[in-house]
């Protein structure tokens, strides 16, 4: 019994032994990886250096040409600064700047001005009826191209050439196209006995004028993008589907569709974005005419700065503010959209 007891005793005074090293050697663990957790950055900076020497300089270049204006610009939409109060310099003379800090005022003005809703009705129309047609065309191109056929090289060459003159160059040619006296697609109607339309003249035609111009710039790189989606999508897969007996528009819907997710929701978000700012089009086509007709946020932020007399520095800055606000609240409702349906972006 005795010798039972202390073999209890022993083997209870080793659990304890051994339950303090494990303790011990717990708390030097917890200690090491507090180390290693504290020196991360510094063990990431010392390893890969050579990367962030790299980065270094896109960082500084996109600090200088984004982020300061981008700041400069947060802080004009907070004064009253205009033509008459800034700073400037004339011959030999230096006059300061004179305007002052006024808050939210400049947001609230714009905000609660009936003008900006008609911008931002027709801004938001405009992109949404530009990026549908765009990206349907875009996908009939592509689905198009995507088959084999004679002469499919000078088909593409040709579908790309608008991507491939400047902008502006479009721009203006289509406005000699427009042109109620002289223009081509006015002459053609006249030949079929058909009256002239008033292609930029009448706000209704001015808009349909700007959403086919910007439509034919966008739809090459829409066209692009998607027919790299669907040459990435395996052909055994169409095979397996027609010997099944799916049918064209069943094999479209379950395979292609679903095979140009993940590229359709990049190439929607990134037209959006440009085409809420598409400043080109509508300045150089109609310079928002007839009267304000075709004005959308972006221009008016430029009437703003450069038309309106006095020229309003802090109200375009407030305009231009309220488009970023925009665009990243759109950014992260359709980021939340895309993971609800479990992409991933």
């Amino acid at each position: 019994m005795a010798a039972h007891t202390s073999q209890s005793v022993a083997k209870a005074a080793g659990d304890v032994e051994n339950t303090d090293d494990a303790r011990g050697r717990s708390r030097w663990t917890d200690s090491r990886a507090t180390g290693r957790s504290g020196g991360g950055l510094g063990r990431a900076l010392a390893t890969h250096w050579y990367a962030w020497a790299m980065v270094a300089p896109v960082v500084l270049v996109l600090g200088v040409i984004i982020g300061w204006p981008l700041v400069r610009g947060v802080y004009l939409s907070l004064t009253d600064a205009n033509e008459r109060n800034v700073g400037r310099t004339i011959g030999a003379n230096h006059i300061e700047a004179t305007y002052q800090f006024v808050g939210l005022d400049n947001y609230a003005d714009v905000l609660t001005d009936p003008v900006f809703l008609q911008r931002l009705v027709w801004t938001v129309t405009w992109t949404v009826l530009c990026v549908s047609i765009t990206f349907t065309l875009g996908l009939v191109l592509a689905n198009m191209l995507n088959r084999e056929f004679r002469g499919r090289a000078a088909y593409r060459m040709a579908l790309i050439l608008p991507w491939a003159v400047p902008g502006f160059v479009s721009v203006f040619a289509w406005r000699f196209l427009f042109n109620r006296d002289n223009g081509i697609l006015n002459k053609l109607l006249d030949g079929g006995g058909i009256s002239a339309i008033p292609w930029l003249d009448d706000p209704t035609w001015a808009k349909v004028a700007v959403i086919s111009v910007n439509v034919w710039l966008g739809v090459p790189f829409m066209m692009v993008a998607l027919l790299g989606g669907l040459q990435s999508i395996p052909g055994e897969l169409y095979e397996a589907a027609e010997m099944d007996g799916a049918s064209a528009w069943q094999r479209f819907r379950h395979i292609t569709v679903p095979g140009l997710r993940s590229v359709s929701m990049t190439v929607i978000l990134l037209s959006t974005i440009w085409t809420f700012n598409m400043f080109p089009v509508i300045f150089l086509l109609t310079r928002g005419g007839p009267g304000d007709a075709t004005e959308i946020l972006v221009t008016q932020a430029f009437k703003e700065a450069f038309i309106s007399s006095p020229r309003d520095f802090a109200g375009s800055a407030t305009w231009g503010v309220l488009i970023l606000a925009l665009l990243m609240i759109f950014a992260l409702v359709y980021r939340r959209s895309l993971r609800k349906q479990g992409e991933v972006w």
